[in-house]
């Protein structure tokens, strides 16, 4: 029993460790996905405003504000350019026994103009 009572807040902070590293990597897939989605609407010509509200609605499960997304370079009409959309995230962690804080996720979207 005095094993099991040494281990126990190993395998805690273990354990939270790998479920805060699952919950870090489905965000920033999640951002980069939403950003890809923001920059091809831009890259179709669409308004900044558009390419914007595409972003905030394909990153729903991170809760994405207009204020956290930025179009870096949008496609005027005719320009063989990319268009580019960036975007941050919190993200708010907590492992036992060991640290928590928040750290900021940041994802690039860039697609060619016109595709």
């Amino acid at each position: 029993m005095i094993e099991f009572a040494l281990l126990l807040p190993l395998l805690i902070m273990l354990v939270f460790g790998i479920i805060t590293f699952g919950r870090a990597y489905f965000a920033k897939v999640e951002l980069a996905s939403a950003v890809r989605e923001g920059a091809r609407a831009a890259a179709l010509g669409k308004s900044n405003g558009d390419a914007v509200s595409a972003t905030v609605t394909a990153g729903s499960g991170l809760n994405i504000t207009s204020g956290n997304v930025q179009v870096v370079a949008s496609c005027p009409p005719g320009a063989d350019t990319a268009a580019k959309v960036q975007a941050t995230y919190d993200f708010t962690y907590n492992i036992p026994l060991v640290s928590s804080g928040t750290k900021t996720l940041t994802a690039t979207g860039t697609m060619r103009c016109g595709v």
